[in-house]
């Protein structure tokens, strides 16, 4: 299925996941914040939330810095 990630486009397994998105971006001891589709998922549904094929997912982590 293709999925948009941060307006790139992807290609993924059925049945993935915004976790396993988060994973293969290697970002999950990172605090960010995950949008499908203009809305904002809690990371409490995260290993939960299916992404279908044509979803638009926005990532946004936090980046230190001085």
């Amino acid at each position: 299925m293709k999925i948009t990630v941060n307006g790139e486009e992807k290609q993924f397994d059925s049945g993935f996941t915004i976790a396993d998105i988060i994973a293969e971006l290697q970002l999950e001891n990172r605090r960010y914040a995950v949008e499908v589709n203009l809305e904002i998922i809690p990371k409490s549904e995260h290993n939960q939330h299916a992404l279908c094929d044509g979803d638009r997912v926005e990532i946004i982590h936090a980046v230190g810095g001085g």
